[in-house]
């Protein structure tokens, strides 16, 4: 994609332990255009945190970039001095992480938190700042935003809280936004509004966003592509509606079958037999290969390229020309999002 906002290619992380090097994230490459939302989504330890993390340059080490690059409208990133990161984060980037409380000072007024961000970024005023912040407040649905701005955070509940650091990623008009997993600890009614505002404010600013999550749902409300990881490498990547109706990957197939039917109709749901494998035993070939139902022999042998297949781009043998040609490309029988 020429025009990406970010493009991301074979980028690799690597944590340095005493017994060894464990690769967090194997060559993963993907393309984010302007104003698009990409979802990223499987299960947990497949990677989805480290890559948002990555993004932003806030690995902990000792976490490492070790191949691959990162670029912010045409700019390489990942090679940033620490310096020239900072005045990239917020400003450029923005970050809502999964639990406000850890984005939030509890010794200041959300009003403050708000203020100082935009002050720092966009040189405004202090008089300018506030009103700015009221303004985002209010865009995010927080009543009565002129009495709010002056609470802590512990006065608004977790759905308010996260509101709050939705204004607070977006307050200096970045570019680009990384959402980790934004609804995880929000009950469902909640989580829809929340989702609903994200979405909202993306579309009205044209920011572009990754959304991180192991929600399909989420996706499905979200999302305009997905892209499904599994143990650090890219399963599939495609239109929300085509990967959600019609997955390619035996991995992402799996994943639909497991959501049960809002109707209570269809067959028994699929369960992935095993787990995801540790990163100090990552099988050869497909990392997917010991549980997936349509193993080949090349799959034990050989790890499978990114595959342009109906409109998708997959990493599966299956749609190789050097293999048997796969089925005709179905919606599973159960787990259809709404």
């Amino acid at each position: 994609m020429t025009d990406a906002v970010l493009s991301v290619r074979n980028l690799v992380v690597e944590f340095p332990t005493r017994r060894g090097i464990l690769r967090a994230l194997d060559g993963i490459s993907f393309d984010v255009g302007p104003g698009e939302i990409l979802g990223v989504v499987g299960e947990s330890g497949a990677g989805k945190s480290i890559t948002g993390s990555a993004i932003i340059g806030l690995l902990d080490p000792p976490g490492r970039i070790a191949g691959g690059e990162i670029r912010l409208k045409g700019e390489r990133i990942d090679n940033l001095p620490t310096e020239r990161l900072n005045r990239i984060r917020g400003k450029r980037i923005g970050m809502v992480f999964q639990d406000p409380l850890t984005s939030l000072n509890p010794l200041f007024t959300v009003g403050q938190q708000l203020a100082e961000t935009i002050q720092h970024h966009l040189r405004l005023g202090e008089r300018e700042s506030r009103q700015r912040a009221i303004d985002l407040l209010a865009e995010v649905g927080i009543p009565a935003p002129e009495a709010r701005i002056d609470n802590y955070p512990h006065q608004f509940s977790g759905g308010m809280r996260q509101r709050v650091v939705i204004a607070l990623a977006l307050c200096a008009e970045p570019d680009f936004v990384i959402a980790d997993e934004p609804t995880t600890a929000l009950d469902v009614s909640v989580q829809a509004q929340v989702i609903q505002v994200f979405r909202r404010l993306c579309r009205e600013r044209g920011t572009s966003a990754i959304l991180i999550t192991h929600d399909m749902g989420v996706i499905a409300e979200a999302a305009d592509r997905v892209a499904v990881l599994y143990a650090g490498r890219i399963a599939e990547v495609g239109a929300v509606r085509d990967v959600l109706k019609r997955p390619l990957h035996p991995y992402t197939q799996g994943l639909m079958g497991s959501i049960p039917s809002l109707t209570g109709e269809g067959e028994r749901l699929v369960q992935i037999p095993g787990a995801m494998p540790r990163l100090n035993a990552i099988p050869e070939g497909c990392a997917f290969n010991p549980r997936c139902p349509r193993v080949m022999d090349i799959c034990r042998r050989e790890r499978p390229p990114l595959i342009d297949a109906d409109g998708a781009c997959v990493t599966c043998w299956l749609y190789d020309e050097r293999t048997e040609q796969p089925p005709a490309r179905e919606a599973p029988a159960v787990g259809r999002p709404a």
